[in-house]
């Protein structure tokens, strides 16, 4: 029998310490991106290509098997075992010799900070009264995408200083601190939902197989990060190349940018529990996709890569948080909706960063933001299938 806990209430204060686990903890996925030449000039040739992808795997693979079991287990044990695994994959990250050893890394980050971020996400959306539900997640998913978007420049930074290396070591330090703070600031609380792990499971697939709102949210969302995985995957290749040659420290900091965008989406989560959801996403998936073309113009200018950027960055960051104030609102066992959302917008990630290089490789730059706008513009369609209701 499957058993629903009541709603609490849950302080803003609480909200915003939880954002900031999330950003630290995502960041950690992504210190690799400006840093993918240099780890390949450490390592041989190509040895880096594939890391971003291999750390989408990673990060869909704990969405289908790990993130249910936020309904389930106590989440507060649960989320001290997979910082400190996150902190071990870390550290051979920064031990790594060999591709191979760093791809098995990349794909343990990928699997530990997504079952964390899932976790923490659906746990706040469970707190928040349904007036607060979108606003709370906005403050959530702003932590997590500023966290995404300053690890680009955190990473350059260090890495010019001490070295790519010394980066995720530091990272595995912090990692294992968060844990220690989580542990003590998380009250213990049982599970929301009484029930086995394999029916948890078949419950998320039913649950995938009989909303259709779930799914079309899902595509979209996918479509979305699958631009956003295009342009991260290949700016760093781009920047070091004429007219920019550009260094690791230089590429971070192009990343305060994206950080700012991040920010900018925020209030969209309070209206999005105000307004028409569709007729706001709509208008956000039409920037995303007219950025590219300012990122095609920023190839070679600066300050049209910069307008690109922010509007890029706003317009993806404001689709998701829209997906997931509807998608939350869908049923009260939230883990399971954010492991059906978010495996459907993570697979959208791996297909646009294992794209993307491969875009930049045939066509160069002008195929990478065709492709980036052909994925935003791809997910415009389902936007006009009003069936939120379904």
């Amino acid at each position: 029998m499957t058993t629903v806990r009541p709603p609490r209430a849950v302080s803003r204060k609480t909200v915003r310490l939880l954002a900031v686990a999330y950003g630290l903890t995502i960041a950690n996925l992504y210190y690799c991106q400006p840093l993918l030449p240099e780890v390949s000039r450490s390592l041989g040739p190509h040895a880096a290509d594939h890391v971003i992808a291999v750390g989408q795997l990673g990060y869909a693979l704990a969405l289908v098997l790990v993130v249910p079991l936020g309904d389930i287990v106590p989440r507060r044990p649960l989320l001290a075992v997979l910082l400190c695994s996150d902190a071990a994959a870390l550290a051979l990250t920064a031990a790594a010799r060999t591709a191979g050893v760093l791809l098995a890394a990349g794909a343990l980050i990928g699997l530990t900070a997504a079952a964390v971020v899932n976790t923490l996400v659906p746990y706040v959306a469970a707190l928040a009264a349904p007036d607060e539900r979108g606003r709370a997640i906005g403050t959530m998913l702003t932590g997590g995408l500023t966290g995404v978007l300053l690890s680009r420049t955190v990473a350059g930074l260090v890495s010019q200083v001490a070295g790519w290396r010394a980066l995720f070591a530091a990272a595995a330090v912090v990692t294992l601190l968060l844990a220690v703070v989580l542990t003590r600031v998380m009250p213990p609380a049982p599970p929301d939902l009484t029930l086995p792990y394999r029916a948890q499971l078949r419950a998320a697939l039913r649950l995938a197989g009989t909303h259709r709102l779930l799914r079309r949210r899902s595509f979209i969302g996918a479509c979305s990060f699958a631009a956003f995985g295009v342009f991260w995957s290949t700016v760093a290749f781009r920047l070091t190349e004429p007219p920019y040659e550009y260094g690791p420290a230089q590429i971070g900091l192009l990343a305060l940018v994206g950080a700012a965008g991040a920010v900018a989406a925020r209030p969209l989560g309070g209206a999005a529990d105000r307004t028409d959801p569709d007729r706001l996403t709509t208008v956000a998936l039409a920037i995303g996709a007219a950025s590219f073309a300012a990122l095609w113009a920023g190839g070679h200018h600066l300050a049209w890569l910069t307008i690109g950027l922010l509007a890029m960055n706003t317009a993806v960051n404001a689709t998701h948080l829209l997906n997931m104030t509807v998608v939350y609102g869908i049923d009260d066992a939230r883990a399971r909706l954010a492991s059906v959302y978010m495996t459907g917008y993570t697979l959208g990630g791996v297909v646009g960063a294992a794209a993307g290089p491969f875009a930049y490789t045939v066509g160069g730059w002008t195929a990478t933001c065709l492709l980036g706008a052909a994925f935003l513009t791809i997910a415009l369609a389902p936007v006009f299938t009003r069936t939120e209701n379904a």
